[in-house]
């Protein structure tokens, strides 16, 4: 599946659907908790992942993959880790605003 920014996705087996903000630079498989993602609006079973451990998708953060270059804004969250080609992606820090002296 490509990945495009604006794409909707969704995980197959939990509640986690994401927003791709930036796209990767080279195809990545995109995965949550090992179950490959798909498009949003594809059927979802939801029957939660086993072997999810964490703190899972936390809705509003964004997560990067600094490799690949991809970006993704939680919309739902979920317990699943999110991982690109087998990379744990991790939540992207926030900017530090400018001094005002």
């Amino acid at each position: 599946m490509e990945i495009k920014a604006g794409s909707r996705l969704a995980c197959p087996d939990c509640s986690t659907e994401l927003v791709v903000v930036k796209p990767p630079s080279a195809p990545v498989v995109l995965t949550c908790s090992g179950s490959a993602i798909v498009e949003a609006t594809a059927d979802r079973p939801g029957a939660g992942h086993a072997d999810a451990a964490g703190e899972g998708a936390l809705v509003g953060k964004r997560y990067a993959d600094e490799e690949s270059g991809l970006e993704v804004l939680c919309a739902k969250p979920g317990p699943g880790t999110l991982a690109a080609d087998g990379r744990v992606v991790e939540i992207k820090g926030a900017k530090p605003l400018p001094s005002s002296d």
